[in-house]
């Protein structure tokens, strides 16, 4: 058999294959082809054929277009929306660097953002609704922040002079935070995401929070959702991906991570010689969450239709992300010669468009149609967390000022010629005469925008983001409870930890405030003798306890339950603050005032997690950080790394965590 004739056959030998698979497509969907391929690799396994691993799947969107339901709003009236709000937000970053050289803001993150948000806005957030509790816990990309202010300001919850302050909260008629701040806005935003990774390892202990909330019976479910928006050079952070398989473990359906995959951080590419997106899909699916890629508009389907033999697919994963951003910049002459020119078939798919089309081609990250398809099926999943990867184009309409270029992210101005451009493009009324003022631009109550927007709000339970604080108060706990240790101990020695842990345990006994408290541990209970909590209170865990303990038979067996009270979180300080900060602010998040206790060896504590506690200091959490073994007179043996004599130098500057050093029990119960 010649090379020729090899070939020929195999090419038959794929049609009949592919030709069987769409049989039983059809006849059996999805589910039975799932199962038959699996059988298939079972059995090629078994005879000897060994499958390359990989944990992507190819470089296209994640649902096919055959799959998407009908958009259910106007694509008119969110348009005209969407450009108001890009428009309103980048005249506020302006402004402000006129009014004060160098003071900052972003332009480019939300201009890439804006359709991943405004489909959420109309069509998904719910609403705190009429109890200010409900609803669902959103932590926006801090960077995108003058998004979100502008479409407040739209909706009449943010003044004109709060815009003109951006930055300047101290100016006459109050101005707008940075970044989302709730000690700066308390009324407004929920959670600070900045420093970048906060937001995502505090997203996940959140929507775990919600469960546990839920499986104690404190509170009902709601069938809310906790949303968490970041940039993909935002998951280099460690914080960002370090926990996403505590997500996929305790099954958090009700977690949706949305990555802006715009390519790009502030000095250039994020992997220029590398692809992303692709990487991101493997760490997520890896750790066994559902994910959702969102590449291509809708210009792309009647193309990757046509690609009958894959070449299309084939090429599109094989470009680098540094060309892809080119590809964002160049002129539709450079995209058909340089990323189609690779294939005469290639050539022969887009032989009838014109290079003015070839380069309108959208980005998955800008199609409305895409990424309501993606949340509907992200709300919709049953049994894991969900990330959407969207594709979008940095500094998106911002033109000769900054789009796709590598210099965006710091672009703070815009001349008359780019705010011409930009009004233009996006079709916003001001005239030539007032346009290099930037002015905002705010329709009619009754216009049909207007009016449309908040409806939309309306059907879906309120504005957000909102924060209310006013809480009922727990009862305080009886002065006898602590007689025991203002009494001492006489001639009897005891370690404050000692101390701390009887209190804790007739803590946990009271009637009033008992069901309130939450331990948290990170893998160091035995250590602080708080083992006898196992049995009494439970350690949580969403499905109980599925295997009979090593120690079963013993008084103080590891019991796990769902209904458990500790969370044993593990090695991870960072884990176990994230938890403290959903426990601590869970009076403005639930309107149920918990009461954390976070036990660590203080040495691991503020000099590890830091930026968590100056997190939890900004969302005014309420609990108790317990540092064990503090002070250098204990655990010489361990050497100078878990001897602690700065932990409170640390404490001091957050200047709503107060700092106490008690040597007795009595000062404990003080």
């Amino acid at each position: 058999m010649t090379e020729q004739q090899r070939k020929e056959l195999e090419a038959i030998e794929t049609q009949e294959w592919i030709a069987s698979l769409d049989y039983v497509l059809a006849e059996g969907g999805t589910d039975r082809v799932r199962s038959l391929l699996q059988d298939l690799q079972q059995y090629a396994y078994q005879n000897g054929v060994r499958m390359p691993f990989s944990a992507n799947t190819p470089y296209i969107n994640s649902i096919p277009a055959g799959s998407q339901p009908p958009f259910p709003g106007s694509r008119t009236l969110e348009r005209r929306i969407k450009s108001l709000v890009r428009w309103n937000a980048m005249a506020m970053v302006v402004r402000a660097n006129r009014k004060e050289e160098g003071i900052g803001g972003h332009i480019s993150t939300y201009a890439s953002a804006a359709t991943i948000y405004e489909i959420a806005f109309n069509h998904f957030f719910k609403g705190r609704g009429e109890d200010g509790f409900s609803g669902d816990q959103i932590f926006f990309q801090g960077h995108a922040a003058p998004g979100i202010y502008a479409r407040a300001f739209l909706e009449g919850r943010i003044s004109e002079a709060e815009l003109h302050n951006f930055r300047r909260e101290l100016a006459d008629g109050g101005g707008l935070s940075s970044y989302p701040h709730p000690w700066l806005m308390p009324g407004f935003w929920e959670f600070p995401t900045v420093s970048m990774g906060l937001g995502p390892i505090m997203a996940i202990y959140q929507a775990r929070f919600n469960r546990y909330l839920e499986d104690r019976g404190l509170k009902e479910d709601q069938d809310t959702k906790v949303w968490a928006f970041l940039g993909d050079g935002e998951t280099d952070e460690p914080e960002t991906l370090g926990a996403i398989s505590l997500a996929a473990r305790a099954k958090l359906n009700n977690l949706i991570f949305v990555i802006n995959a715009n390519l790009q951080r502030l000095d250039g590419p994020v992997r220029g010689n590398g692809n992303i997106i692709q990487e991101l899909e493997r760490n997520f699916r890896g750790a066994g969450w559902n994910v959702i890629k969102v590449i291509w508009g809708s210009d792309w389907d009647p193309l990757l239709e046509k690609d009958t033999d894959g070449v299309l697919v084939r090429r599109m994963g094989e470009v680098t992300d540094g060309e892809r951003q080119k590809y964002s910049i160049e002129s539709g002459d450079y995209i058909r010669n340089h990323f189609f020119g690779s294939d005469d078939r290639l050539l022969k798919l887009v032989e009838q468009y014109s290079d003015e089309r070839l380069r309108r081609l959208r980005m998955g990250g800008h199609d409305p149609e895409k990424i309501y398809t993606a949340y509907k099926m992200a709300v919709e999943s049953e049994d894991a967390p969900t990330v959407i990867i969207a594709r979008t184009i940095k500094g998106y309409g911002l033109g000769e000022a900054g789009e796709g270029k590598n210099i965006t992210h710091s672009q703070k101005k815009l001349n008359e010629d780019e705010l011409k451009e930009f009004r233009t493009r996006f079709n916003i009324p001001i005239s030539d005469e007032d346009v290099s003022e930037a002015p905002f631009f705010k329709p009619e109550a009754d216009s049909p925008e207007m009016v449309y927007l908040q409806q939309r709000r309306k059907s879906l339970g309120g504005y957000v983001p909102t924060r209310k604080t006013e809480v009922p108060q727990l009862k305080v706990p009886e002065r006898a409870l602590f007689d025991e240790f203002r009494a001492g101990t006489d001639d009897r020695e005891v370690s404050t930890t000692m101390a701390f842990v009887r209190m804790l345990t007739k803590l946990l006994k009271d009637k009033d405030v008992g069901k309130y408290i939450v331990p948290i541990v990170p893998d160091e209970a035995r250590t602080f003798g708080m083992e006898a909590l196992f049995r009494q209170v439970g350690i949580y865990s969403h499905v109980g306890q599925l295997y009979d303990p090593v120690d079963s038979a013993s008084l103080l067996y590891y019991k796990e339950a769902k209904n458990g009270q500790i969370l044993e979180e593990g090695i991870t300080e960072a884990g176990s603050m994230s938890s403290f900060i959903a426990a601590g602010t869970s009076y403005a998040t639930h309107g149920i005032p918990m009461i954390p206790f976070f036990i660590f060896y203080s040495m691991f504590g503020l000099q590890r997690i830091g930026d968590l506690v100056w997190a939890a200091a900004d969302m005014q959490a309420r609990g108790f950080l317990i540092g064990g073994t503090a002070g250098r007179t204990t655990l010489a043996g361990e050497g100078l790394q878990h001897q602690d004599g700065n932990s409170h130098l640390l404490a001091y500057p957050v200047p709503n965590l107060v700092t106490y050093d008690p040597s007795y029990a009595y000062e404990i119960a003080v």
